[in-house]
């Protein structure tokens, strides 16, 4: 592996959980493989570790932009990651109300749903 991708996966640990990295990357065939390893060197080490942006606000884009995207299982990651990133629910809402007057009130209700159960699925552990 690259430097790159050292650096990626120290901070999608930080930024995702370890128990979810660790089940992510066991869980990569021969198919996806590249793809995981793709995505942890570009997204998480070349861009999550930039200066400039710290994570709280790269959470913000992150929360607006997959809900607009309609991604369920990615925002539901990302819901849990931006808490810990420091983010608080109100925060949250507030992203997903300002997608759902701009990118449409469909997109609005999806987001506050799986936020929703990000939040129950943090609470029961």
């Amino acid at each position: 592996m690259t430097e790159l991708f050292d650096k990626g996966l120290k901070v999608r640990k930080e930024v995702l959980g370890e128990d979810y990295v660790n089940k992510s990357i066991a869980g990569a065939d021969e198919f996806t493989r590249t793809m995981a390893e793709w995505s942890t060197e570009f997204c998480w080490g070349a861009l999550w570790a930039r200066p400039g942006v710290d994570r709280r606000t790269r959470s913000i884009v992150n929360l607006a932009m997959i809900s607009v995207l309609n991604r369920p299982h990615e925002l539901k990651l990302h819901v849990k990651a931006a808490l810990k990133n420091g983010l608080t629910k109100d925060e949250i809402k507030e992203i997903f109300l300002q997608v759902a007057v701009y990118a449409g009130v469909p997109a609005g209700i999806d987001s506050f749903r799986i936020a929703r159960e990000a939040f129950k699925e943090l609470e029961n552990g």
